[in-house]
């Protein structure tokens, strides 16, 4: 998934300005993060821009607002944005989102977080930005989406376990609990790699849904398929 391009069914996104390219966590999370309705959704650091898109294609009443701080990523972001049918209910701010204020509240609010606050750092200082908590810790984080998220809205997020439950333990000090969580593996009896969950104002009982990427024999399996659908090509 490293190319310069990548083709989805209703899109195509150019990422060779990006950092981080389209990866399989993003893919995820843009098919997976909902809520009853969204009028607003708001996507922090958007990187290529690809989650935000597929929730435009998903949500066709909703305006797509993006936030990324990386000046190359977000020229690109808005590039692709601009090159879709979406482009009329999608909208990037470039800058830190601890600095983000806008004028309305969200619905729902989506990010693939950096997650890495203590690992040694390559000599590539887009790809540190996009990996590293530096520049956005998990507490800054939830300081902003506990502000701008509306009070029956909810925040979607995807983390490998360890991150996800020190972030549940933060978010829970904002008033946000877990309320939906699914879990990714390569196949059935292979480890968790990611956590994708929905946190909210509201406590619940929370029980994982798991999602398999393939089957034991390489085929994809019907969890994944059915998320992917109408978004990746071969699906």
């Amino acid at each position: 998934m490293a190319n310069s391009w990548f083709q989805f069914q209703q899109f195509r996104i150019n990422q060779e300005n990006c950092a981080m390219k389209i990866s399989t966590d993003a893919v995820m999370l843009g098919a997976l993060a909902d809520v009853a309705s969204p009028k607003e959704i708001l996507d922090v650091g958007t990187g290529t821009g690809v989650i935000a898109l597929m929730l435009a294609q998903r949500f066709a009443d909703a305006n797509i607002q993006a936030v990324e701080i990386d000046p190359q990523a977000a020229s690109q972001a808005l590039n692709n944005f601009r090159s879709n049918t979406f482009s009329h209910r999608m909208q990037l701010w470039e800058g830190r989102f601890q600095d983000f204020q806008p004028s309305q509240k969200y619905d729902l609010v989506v990010s693939n977080p950096p997650y890495f606050p203590d690992h040694l750092k390559s000599s590539d200082a887009q790809r540190n930005m996009a990996l590293h908590t530096d520049e956005l810790s998990f507490a800054d984080l939830l300081k902003n989406v506990e502000d701008l998220l509306k009070a029956d809205g909810k925040f979607w997020l995807i983390l490998p376990p360890r991150q996800m439950l020190d972030f549940q333990q933060k978010a829970e000090k904002y008033g946000l609990f877990l309320d939906t969580k699914f879990t990714l593996q390569d196949k059935p009896e292979k480890q968790i790699q990611r956590e994708i969950c929905a946190f909210s104002r509201a406590e619940n009982k929370v029980e994982a849904t798991a999602i398999f990427i393939k089957n034991e024999d390489g085929t994809p399996h019907e969890s994944y398929a059915r998320l992917v659908s109408g978004f990746l090509l071969a699906f």
